[in-house]
């Protein structure tokens, strides 16, 4: 009996080391099959929060089109604090997914700043020229002491004997703010400048963008800093609607002939004189032809000068612009007004003498105003504050034809408006505002505009009109195909200071910085992006809507509760393995004791 019992044990023993065995062999089995799939078709799923790990349908529809290597120089290579090595890893992961995307993107991580002296000078000579500029970096040492050093946080992207510079740190330039709150927009945006830029160097001719001209509009120098960055993507050209016949020829500054229909972009900066019919006409068939159109018009004559020398008291008059009402055909109306807003820059105020010297103080001037956004449109999204000077209101309307409007931009809850029969004064500075006075909350300044548009010349053609369509060849359009425009109640917003060098010269200044508080706001930044989204019809724009969240730590409480919490991480887990490790022995002793 006693030998037959052991006779079952062994063969249920070896019935078990069998099933065991043949359990270990299909495990083997199913992760190699697993993993040859794995290596045969790729894919992965993003479970993180943030989708960090994921890019828009216009990223990928972007690199599916490229056909020869994308090569990538990124300078972030090297020892950096926390902050700055989470963007390099970002980087180098978001390239990462661009190279499982499409194999033909290679990119090095490289350091500029390795090497002999005059190695690290070469190198730094070199990305300086191509467009990159350093940023000065404080490297806090383990021994409290500190150090600067400079860094180029950008990359060269090169495609088909074509290169292009991006900046990997955003808001650089503006100073100040938090440093991770900068990191992390930066992060936010890698997939953005990196999809952007391969777009820009797969185009083999660079887009027109025109500036209309003859009508007071803004000169050259006012906007040069904007054109700067213009000319680095497309041909920037200003156009004189007298000279075009009909929507084809445009005799432009640069003494170039260039096709009005060939140009992708028309903006209408700050003009104070009046629109003829003609003109009209030719920018109404040029947006029924599908062109965009950047209106940023100035609804009433007034600025800083105006309160200038002994005069504290203006009234200002509307520009005769004779826009009115090819705008409310369109579906919008800046009103002949001036918003006022409590979040806004300073400006000088003479507070009084010492001696022959005048002393100024900075006061609050409402009337230059900071737009913000509520919107989570690509153009506004993770942008810094715009400034605006003596903006008007924008009214929305119905048309006859499907138009979607965006407010992009858009006054504080502290805000009201002023109409342009009242004076300004310097008077409103004297006495502290009342918040209750500024109860017209959010006001719109700025207004993106998508759709079909209705010409504003249906059946109101005249017969010189008819007759330049007809020598031409071009049929008149009464609507026009799906496209966009964005209206600012603002003309200054693309104007850029201008100083007297001493040499005689006119230099200009930095497109939204502000002497008076010495800080950069984000002016440019929402122009470029303005301009981006109305020329870019691929999509790529989308990607600055990627939104990584900033989960910054509370250091106080960090440190006042710093015992408490390694207490916890040093303590508990030994703890509840050893209490884990004693059940588990004393449950299996019992088991089979019984």
């Amino acid at each position: 009996m006693v030998a037959q019992k052991k006779e079952v044990g062994k063969k249920r023993t070896r019935g078990y080391m069998a099933q065991s065995l043949l359990q270990l062999v299909l495990a083997v089995g199913i992760l190699i099959f697993i993993n040859v799939l794995g290596s045969a078709f790729w894919t992965q799923i993003d479970m993180t929060e943030d989708k960090l790990f994921s890019v828009t349908d216009a990223t990928r529809k972007v690199l599916d089109d490229v056909d020869e290597p994308v090569f990538i120089e990124v300078y972030l290579d090297g020892d950096f604090p926390a902050g700055f090595e989470r963007l390099q890893t970002s980087a180098r992961d978001m390239l990462d997914e661009l190279r499982n995307i499409n194999p033909l993107v290679e990119y090095r991580f490289a350091n500029p700043n390795e090497g002999t002296t005059e190695e690290i000078n070469s190198a730094r000579e070199k990305l300086i020229n191509l467009g990159l500029n350093p940023t000065r970096l404080e490297v806090k040492e383990t021994d409290g002491s500190s150090s600067e050093q400079y860094i180029f946080p950008g990359a060269i992207v090169s495609y088909k004997n074509r290169k292009m510079p991006i900046s990997l740190l955003d808001n650089e330039v503006a100073g100040g703010g938090n440093q991770e709150v900068i990191l992390n927009r930066s992060v936010n945006l890698l997939e953005y400048k990196f999809a952007n830029a391969i777009q820009k160097l797969k185009l083999t001719k660079k887009p027109a963008i025109l500036y209309t001209s003859g009508h007071g509009e803004l000169e050259p120098v006012q906007t040069a800093d904007l054109d700067k960055e213009l000319k680095k993507f497309y041909r920037v050209a200003r156009v004189n609607l007298d000279s075009v016949v009909g929507i084809k020829t445009a005799a432009v500054s640069s003494a170039n002939e260039l096709q009005l229909d060939e140009a992708g972009l028309l903006i209408v900066a700050k003009p104070r004189g009046e629109f003829s019919e003609q003109d009209k006409f030719k920018i109404d068939q040029f947006v029924m032809n599908g062109g965009k159109v950047l209106w940023m018009v100035d609804r009433l004559a007034i600025d800083l000068d105006s309160l200038g020398g002994n005069r504290e008291m203006y009234v200002p008059y509307d520009y005769p612009l004779n826009l009115e009402d090819q705008l409310f055909r369109y579906g919008v109306k800046i009103n002949p007004n001036m918003v006022l807003d409590m979040s806004c820059t300073p400006i000088p105020i003479q507070v009084g003498m010492v001696g022959n010297a005048p002393q100024y103080d900075l006061k609050k001037w409402f009337y230059h105003v900071l737009a913000v956004s509520q919107s989570e449109h690509p153009i506004v999204k993770n942008l810094d504050a715009i400034e605006m000077k003596y903006p008007s209101s924008i009214d929305t309307f119905k048309t006859k034809t499907p138009i979607k409007k965006t407010i992009l931009l858009s006054s504080s809850e502290n805000s009201r408006f002023q109409a342009n029969t009242s004076r300004v004064s310097l008077e409103i500075l004297r006495n502290e505002p009342s918040p209750d006075k500024f109860n017209k909350q959010f006001q719109p300044l700025a207004v993106l505009l998508e759709g079909t548009f209705p010409s504003h010349y249906k059946n109101r053609v005249s017969e010189s009109m008819k007759r330049g369509l007809d020598q031409l060849g071009i049929q008149l359009r009464d609507k026009s195909a799906n496209t966009r425009m964005v209206v600012i109640a603002d003309g200054d917003i693309a104007r850029n200071n201008v100083r007297l060098s001493r040499e005689g010269e006119y230099i200009p200044m930095p497109l939204g910085f502000n002497e008076f508080v010495e800080y950069q706001f984000g002016n440019k930044d929402f122009l470029l992006n303005t301009i981006e989204y109305l020329m870019d019809d691929s999509g790529v724009i989308a990607a600055r809507n990627k939104d990584v969240k900033l989960r910054l730590l509370n250091r106080p409480k960090a440190n006042d509760e710093r015992v408490k919490w390694q207490l916890i991480n040093m303590v508990i887990p030994p703890a509840l393995l050893i209490f884990f490790g004693i059940a588990f022995t004393f449950v299996r002793r019992r088991r089979y004791i019984k």
